[in-house]
This record gives structure tokens, sequence and C-alpha cells, in this order.
């Protein structure tokens, strides 16, 4: 089931950023980059631009609208979102992303919107086959000790 995300799923939010392997998907580093991430996911949430997966009465996944609050961008969004690792490959990514596409399109009467993945992702998969596509690539952008890994811009017209 898919619901209007409540301010307490913070603790959701943050708990699926500290989950282990997630943050090699996301620019955060350390807690304050976390803790300001989950600030910035309130302010949308309490826009109402937040939905939340419930699955056998466990919350397990966020999916949120990035709302512009400049007029001439206010037509386009960026969208995070997330998942437990435990209740991954079961349909709840899709369902978040559907369900938000029709929350930007009939509540905030957006007419696209975009996402960046991490070339290394493979929710990548996820976003293609739901209609986004891609319309850019930022090389090198994140720098890893070892390695730099490129930022894939999809998009997706409502």
């Amino acid at each position: 089931m898919i619901e209007e995300s409540i301010l307490e799923d913070r603790e959701l939010f943050k708990r699926l950023l500290l989950q282990p392997g997630v943050l090699e998907y996301f620019p955060m580093f350390d807690m304050r980059e976390i803790d300001d991430a989950v600030r910035i996911w309130e302010i949308f949430a309490r826009q109402k631009a937040s939905l939340t997966a419930v699955k056998d009465g466990n919350r397990c996944g966020i999916a949120f609208l990035n709302l512009q609050g400049y007029k001439k961008l206010a037509h386009q969004c960026l969208l995070t979102i997330a998942v437990d690792e435990a209740f991954r490959n079961q349909g709840i990514g899709t369902e978040l992303l559907r369900e938000l596409c029709i929350l930007a399109k009939e509540k905030f009467k957006l007419e696209m919107i975009h996402l960046e993945v991490y070339e290394t992702n493979p929710a990548k998969r996820l976003y293609e086959r739901e209609g986004f596509t891609e319309f850019g690539m930022h090389p090198e952008f994140i720098k890893e000790p070892t390695r730099y890994i490129n930022k894939i811009f999809m998009q997706k017209t409502l």
C-alpha cells in the first residue's frame, strides 16, 4: 500500500539512508549530511509531496518530489526514492514511482519529473522500465578513493 508520508517517517528515511551500501547511490557522506537530507525531506513532506510504502504493516520505502520554489521551474522537479533492502525486488519501488508520477501530475500539475542516478545503481533498470529516458551524463561526478562514478540524468514527461 502507498500512502501519504507522515512526519514520523523521518526515522524511516534516515534508516533507509543508513542501510549498508545505500550511500553508494546517494551523495551524502556522514551523519551531518544525512540529517540535512532528512530535514530537506521534511520540507517536502509538509507540502504533501512525499509517499510512503507499507507492506504487511512495515513502512518500507519513501519517494518524494523535490518541488521547485521558482515559478519558472514549477512545471518540473527532481524525485528521490529509497526502498528498504529487505523489501527490494518486490514491486515496491515500481508502485512508489507510479504513484509519485500520479501525485506529480494530478496534485502538483507537473509536466515532467527527472532524477539523477549513478551509473552503478541497479535501480536504473526500474527507471527505464517506467518510461524514464536518459538525457545527459555528468562524467566523474563522484570521487571515491579508487575510482570515479558517472551520474546519469533521466526524465519522464507526465
